[in-house]
């Protein structure tokens, strides 16, 4: 018998073997898991993810560990990626890369976050009141807002809007569902897991919300300060004040106006501790700790986590968050 007709069943066992094996491309765009590809732009959606889809999806977040999410540019292959995803979970307005690869990508298969909890503008204060006092323009309030002092820089890709909504726990709930609709749409085979997985994430991140009702329920002062205004919708949702150094860009440097009237607030609120994030350079909230004498701690507005992270997921850090908030405002 020829070679090569002795090696023909050998070629067609080897293909089948790969096929059976998952080397082929699946209906979701991933390698043949069995299991439905998605995609999440950041970290606080690819938990949501994670944690609704459990075994029946393979999530990959575009954001890798310690990149800073504003400043993410897509490769190629992250690109394809969205493309063939069987879903995209993404925030519009907070990734312009993202949000270009999406519009791009004909991929119809996407969750637009911003569809399920609109985020709001962080509230103006007319001429930044100095020592920290406070108000709401009139009609200017919105569900998940924060009583907000924000520095001048508004050159941020997402201009006065923040995106950060995923730090009020019942927002991740609402977040949590429209995951789990939109999993059990795409794949209905398994839309009961989905709802099991929703239910028991729904129980813990109710029970989170009600460990900071009740942990920060009674404090020595309600106002805390941040490097930057990530925090408006933690802060409305447990009556604290956030006054931040800089505005919603993370690395903007703040005018020696505003660092002034940060010293002041410090001293009227009897302010014990300046808070920096993990992703973010300290230097600005160390020199005003310093300058002032006063602690310095993390507050974390979980974009990603990294191994400097207080926690290995997202309710392990808002615990940290909380436990930090607790110390440093007196609580009881």
């Amino acid at each position: 018998m020829p070679k090569t007709l002795r090696l023909f069943p050998v070629l067609v066992a080897t293909i089948a073997l790969l096929l059976s094996s998952g080397c082929a491309p699946d209906a979701g765009g991933g390698a043949g898991s069995g299991r439905l590809q998605v995609v999440a732009a950041f970290y606080p959606l690819q938990f949501l993810a994670e944690r609704v889809g459990g075994d029946h999806t393979e999530v990959t977040s575009l954001t890798e560990p310690g990149v800073e999410p504003h400043d993410l540019e897509l490769t190629p292959r992250q690109v394809g990626s969205i493309g063939s995803a069987g879903l995209v979970v993404y925030q519009s307005g907070f990734q312009a890369s993202v949000d270009e690869a999406v519009a791009q990508s004909g991929n119809e298969q996407t969750l637009d976050m911003t569809t399920v909890v609109p985020p709001v503008p962080v509230t103006e204060h007319e001429g930044h009141e100095h020592g920290g006092h406070e108000h709401e323009e009139e009609g200017h309030e919105h569900e998940g807002e924060g009583h907000e002092e924000e520095g001048h820089e508004h050159e941020h890709e997402h201009g006065d809007i923040d995106p950060h909504v995923w730090l009020n726990p019942t927002n991740m709930i609402t977040m949590a569902e429209a995951v789990a609709a939109k999993l059990s749409e795409i794949d209905p085979d398994n839309a009961a897991a989905y709802e099991a997985n929703l239910a028991a994430l729904r129980t813990e991140l109710t029970g989170l919300d009600t460990e900071f009702s009740t942990g920060l329920a009674t404090c020595e002062r309600r106002e805390f300060i941040t490097s930057h205004a990530a925090f408006g919708y933690l802060a409305s949702a447990y009556d604290l004040t956030q006054i931040a150094i800089s505005g919603l860009s993370p690395d903007a440097e703040p005018s020696p106006a505003r660092i002034g009237e940060v010293h002041a607030a410090a001293k009227e609120h009897g302010i014990t501790t300046i808070f920096y994030e993990t992703l973010v350079s300290p230097a600005v909230a160390e020199s005003i700790a310093g300058d002032l004498g006063l602690k310095t701690a993390v507050l974390d507005p979980l974009e990603g986590i990294t191994p400097d992270s207080r926690g290995s997921d997202y309710v392990a850090v808002m615990k940290s968050n909380l436990a930090a908030l607790q110390a440093a405002n007196g609580c009881q």
